[in-house]
């Protein structure tokens, strides 16, 4: 960033200075309020046009309510388990109801029980197309080169279908905080309308949710029947089976069975026995074969008639006697081994007979135990069903819907929308926004000068003088009107700025003085002429010359006849005697401009014109050089390097602040800055306006008490 930069620069919105990232708010209330009649307008208008919409322009809609609510209890006339069961009341059972109420399904039979497709305001295939439609269509017809107005007409479904969504924009489905209430509204155009839908809206859904009951009911009796008719079957065939089953078999009891078994146990245990005293038999019975002596066989046999025969054993009829007792003992154990063996053969058949039969009547009490299971299995759930279905049968009558009505719908009297008093307020807003934006935006893009500070900031050049506007309209009546009122605001402005200017040197006072501006129009001849006028007030000698030869003003001032100029004193044509005149209304000698052959820029880089400003220096007291606009011409820059002091006029809130700042720039390429900053034709109503009358010199609000216009 150059120097120029650094001292021409700063961020400015406007009249804001932003600095730090902070807002002048003063500045932009002032703002505010200068542009308060735009404001106003702005404001008015949005009004007028709030109150035309609302009484013209907008449809009235008529809004009318249905109250529902959510029943969560259930009371049942018998008691028995519903099919379905009541609903819960927590959040998502009453989100689920809102979105029941908005379903498009129950939409779609209320536009079937209202027949509101043949309803222009739901049915928009039904309105005649609107002057933007028709534009939109001829739009696309040169686009496309197709007019929509021949494309075939949407089927009835499609109508269906756009009915439905005119009907769901339509409506409006809230549920009451901490409840189970809920309110069904319906906006349209007509008040009867409105009630009604939004009265068969809640009837139909509460006979929906009645149907849907009694079809779940329906459902189950059916299913329910068809169950019960096939367990009777089930059970039929399973009972047929165990008869059956008996029929064909021999079966006993599960008592007899266990009889058996005792019975089995006991023949088992008897073959035991018989067996033991077989095999004691016949081991008896080959020891007394085995036996030779008469005594061992009758140790043997322990018969006691042996044993008293074998005491007599010596004799001849008591040893035939034993022989033959012996041998009837031999004979009766032989006999007893082998009926005891007939016993034992028997025994064991009839064991084997038993534990078949037993095992075939387990087999058979094992079947019939199953098939008596399944039977009765069959029974029980054949008559758990029956019960299930008489229940069902029961509830078909006693249905209770989960919602009821708590306050029908009724005719509104009075239109919901348009909210005139709402409209008119949002578009007093959206003026009174649009307003303060347009004014807020005008002064953003302002890029004059209103106050001193302003240019201060901006330029880093201090401003000397603030003329207020002089109230005239030709040029020799300013001049008229600053002589004539020595104690107006304006002359003692003009005094201000020989004050300021005379006092920018204590020590070495400036004698020769140019006043420039940035562009023709900004009255810089004006200051340089009341200067003129204010020094040669003081008893000054005061030469003016008019540097700006390309122009050549001075003459709209003055009456003279001079023709010559500065260019002819230049040039040697004339003396300075010849040509200078003494106007007696300034009171002071006055230099005019006039033509000549060579360039004007390169006549004052002469040094005829270096030597020309000495001799003068000697002759004044004050020497005023009015120059050419700086960026228009580079007279300006070259004159410069003569003066003493340079006073650069800016015209208040006209002069553009890009222009000043390369104005400035252009006298500090060359090496010379500008003493000050003459602030020229202030308009005292527009400070006022402008939020700057309470303070700043001549324009001040109590500058009546000082000076006299």
């Amino acid at each position: 960033m150059n120097d120029n930069t650094k001292r021409y620069g700063g961020t400015r919105v406007g009249a804001w200075v932003v600095e730090a990232d902070s807002i002048d708010l003063s500045a932009l209330l002032r703002s505010a309020w200068r542009g308060k009649f735009i404001i106003l307008l702005s404001t008015l208008a949005a009004l007028s046009l709030g109150w035309y919409y609302a009484n013209n322009v907008a449809t009235p809609k008529y809004r009318s309510t249905a109250v529902v609510m959510l029943n969560t209890r259930e009371e049942q006339v018998v008691d028995l388990g519903n099919v379905m069961g009541g609903l819960g009341s927590d959040r998502p059972v009453v989100n689920t109801e809102v979105e029941l109420l908005k379903s498009r399904n129950l939409l779609g039979k209320v536009v079937d029980e209202l027949h509101l497709v043949s309803d222009p305001e739901f049915n928009g295939v039904l309105r005649p197309p609107s002057q933007i439609d028709l534009i939109k269509g001829q739009v696309i017809e040169w686009i496309t080169g197709r007019s929509p107005a021949s494309a075939a007409p949407p089927s009835p479904g499609v109508q269906r279908d756009i009915t439905i969504d005119a009907l769901l924009r339509s409506l409006t489905v809230a549920n009451l905080p901490d409840s189970l209430v809920f309110k069904v509204t319906i906006e349209t155009t007509a008040a009867t309308k409105s009630a009604e839908i939004a009265n068969a809206l809640v009837e139909l859904h509460i006979l929906n949710q009645l149907e849907v009951k009694f079809e779940a009911t329906e459902q189950a009796t059916t299913w329910l029947t068809e169950r019960v008719t096939g367990l009777q079957i089930a059970l039929e065939e399973a009972e047929e089976k165990v008869n059956d089953f008996r029929a064909s078999s021999s079966l006993i009891s599960p008592e007899a069975l266990r009889n058996l078994e005792v019975q089995l146990n006991d023949l088992r245990e008897r073959i035991t026995n018989t067996q033991g005293t077989l095999n004691a038999t016949e081991s008896l019975l080959a020891d007394m074969r085995e036996a030779q002596t008469p005594a061992e066989k009758a140790a043997v046999s322990k018969d006691m008639q042996l044993q008293r025969l074998l005491l007599r054993i010596d004799t001849p009829s008591a040893t035939e006697a034993f022989d033959l007792r012996f041998e009837e003992v031999l004979s009766r154990s032989e006999t007893e081994v082998t009926r005891m063996r007939g016993q034992l053969e028997t025994l064991r058949n009839s064991r084997s007979v038993l534990e078949t039969q037993i095992e075939q009547q387990s087999q058979d009490l094992i079947t019939l135990q199953q098939l008596s299971r399944e039977a009765e299995a069959s029974r029980l759930l054949y008559e758990y069903f029956l019960a299930r279905l008489k229940e069902t049968s029961a509830q078909k009558g006693v249905q209770q819907a989960d919602s009821r009505v708590i306050s029908s719908a009724v005719v509104p009297r009075e239109a919901s929308a348009p909210r005139k008093s709402l409209i008119q307020g949002f578009a007093g807003i959206i003026g009174f926004a649009l307003g303060i934006a347009i004014v807020l935006v005008r002064e953003m893009n302002s890029r004059t000068f209103r106050r001193a500070e302003e240019i201060e900031s901006m330029t880093d050049t201090n401003v000397i003088g603030q003329i207020p506007n002089i109230p005239a309209r030709r040029r020799q009546d300013a001049l008229a009107y600053i002589k004539k009122r020595p104690a107006s605001a304006v002359a003692e402005a003009v005094r201000n700025l020989r004050t300021s200017i005379m006092l920018s040197n204590v020590d070495n006072p400036p004698k020769v003085i140019m006043i420039c501006s940035s562009l023709p129009g900004e009255g810089k001849t004006t200051v340089a002429f009341s200067l003129a006028l204010n020094f040669s007030s003081m008893g000054k000698k005061v030469l003016l010359v008019e540097g700006d030869i390309r122009r050549l003003v001075f003459r709209q001032y003055l009456k003279s006849d001079q023709k010559h100029g500065i260019v002819s004193i230049l040039s040697g044509n004339k003396t300075i005697d010849e040509v200078i005149i003494k106007d007696e209304f300034l009171g002071s000698d006055v230099l005019l401009g006039d033509k000549g052959g060579s360039n004007a820029a390169d006549i004052f880089s002469s040094e005829r014109f270096g030597r020309l400003i000495s001799d003068l220096r000697e002759q004044y007291d004050v020497i005023l050089i009015d120059t050419p606009p700086v960026l228009i011409v580079p007279d300006a820059r070259v004159i410069c390097q003569h003066v003493d002091s340079t006073v650069f006029v800016v015209r208040w809130d006209v002069t553009d602040r890009n222009q000043v700042i390369s104005a400035l720039r252009e006298f500090e390429s060359v090496g010379h800055e500008v003493s000050g900053i003459a602030l020229n034709q202030i308009n005292p109503k527009g400070m006022a306006k402008y939020g700057y009358g309470n303070g700043y010199g001549p324009y001040s609000n109590y500058s009546s008490e000082y000076y006299v216009n």
